[in-house]
């Protein structure tokens, strides 16, 4: 795998997704969780993490301006974006920098298959066979 654990911070309002989420994935990556942006912009200042995920819809700021201050403070860094309501802005969210679009409900498989893709952009890694473990749907 990789020499140090990759980080991901988890942004979800939704605590049962944001809890499966880190269920999942903290075995594999050390994960930090929010359940709003504001919160997540208080972790991006103290951490350039390898793959951000972050919902569309949140109370207060949402998972567009998550993707704005992240590309401004860690333009580098791989941002997932998740959502069942926002289809229609999909190509615009990519077009603005978003790594991936997930759609909601989504098979874990897909998020981590993402996930590693997204880990292996960042640090400019070959992933010649992507292994996945969860099937369980969100």
């Amino acid at each position: 795998m990789y020499p140090l654990m990759a980080t991901l911070l988890l942004i979800e309002d939704e605590h049962i997704v944001r809890d499966m989420l880190y269920e999942v994935m903290s075995p594999k990556y050390e994960c930090h969780t929010a359940d709003r942006a504001e919160q997540a912009f208080e972790y991006l200042e103290l951490e350039d993490y390898d793959v951000v995920i972050t919902d569309v819809h949140m109370p207060g700021l949402g998972g567009i301006e998550v993707l704005k201050r992240i590309r401004e403070i860690h333009p580098n860094t791989p941002v997932i974006i998740i959502s069942g309501t926002e289809t229609e802005k999909e190509e615009s969210l990519l077009e603005m920098g978003a790594f991936a679009f997930i759609h909601k409900p989504f098979q874990l498989e897909e998020v981590e298959t993402t996930i590693v893709l997204a880990i292996a952009a960042k640090h400019r890694l070959n992933v010649p066979d992507v292994r996945v473990t969860a099937t369980a749907k969100c």
